[in-house]
């Protein structure tokens, strides 16, 4: 009887052990899925900009879930030397539903739009005390409350800067003049190539030419020989 419940309980341990193991891989799949399509908030591949004092900018700001959204939440925020001034804030409840954007900036328009994931705003006539940080957030209770945030940084100039293109320039010219020699000799070679071949036609037209002539010649000269050798009867 020792044997027996020694035998179940070894069996139920591994069906216990078995068990926790199945729970677990089923737990890590569904952290990796929640983890590789949570929320993501972007201002783009530039994440600054310099603009000129008095014009209007777009600060851009677009999101992102792979398993959809409910009841998003987003905001825009500045940064003035660590004091967060909220510039507007809205919800959006579906996907392809429009949000009732609040908006507490004078200078600020929220110019986004659910059906492009987009959540950009517009800053009209900026000065130099608009420059600094602004803060796009979003949080999706469709994942928990998951929430994420992207920063995008204002730089308010004079008159903005040439972009010295000289490097560019000296580059295309150095390109541009080593292609135009690469064709040249192309053509060259080609013209030369196509002369040689026309040479090489002639020759040939001469020699069979002159072999013909050769052979009538002798023809000829054999037919002469046998009428003077032939004789009279």
């Amino acid at each position: 009887m020792a044997s027996v419940d020694s035998i179940g309980s070894s069996v139920s341990g591994r069906l216990r052990s078995g068990d926790l193991l199945h729970a677990g891989l089923a737990l890590a799949l569904l952290l990796g899925v929640w983890s590789v399509g949570g929320l993501e908030v972007s201002t783009g591949k530039v994440n600054s900009i310099e603009a000129l004092n008095g014009s209007t900018v777009l600060l851009p700001c677009t999101y992102s879930s792979c398993i959809g959204i409910k009841n998003l939440y987003f905001n825009w925020h500045y940064n003035d030397n660590g004091t967060m001034i909220k510039l507007c804030e809205a919800v959006i409840p579906i996907e392809g539903v429009e949000p009732k954007v609040s908006v507490y900036h004078e200078r600020v328009d929220f110019v986004g739009s659910s059906k492009r994931n987009n959540i950009s705003i517009l800053l009209w006539n900026i000065t130099f005390e608009d420059e600094g940080e602004y803060i796009c957030f979003a949080r999706n209770p469709k994942e928990k409350s998951r929430n994420h945030s992207a920063i995008y940084t204002l730089i308010v100039v004079d008159e903005l800067k040439e972009v010295d293109n000289t490097l560019t320039t000296i580059i295309v010219s150095v390109l541009g003049g080593v292609i135009g020699s690469v064709i040249f000799i192309m053509v060259i070679k080609a013209l030369v190539v196509h002369f040689l071949l026309k040479d090489d036609e002639k020759n040939k037209e001469c020699l069979v030419s002159s072999s013909g002539n050769d052979n009538t010649e002798n023809g000829l000269s054999g037919a002469k020989a046998d009428n003077k050798g032939t004789p009279k009867a």
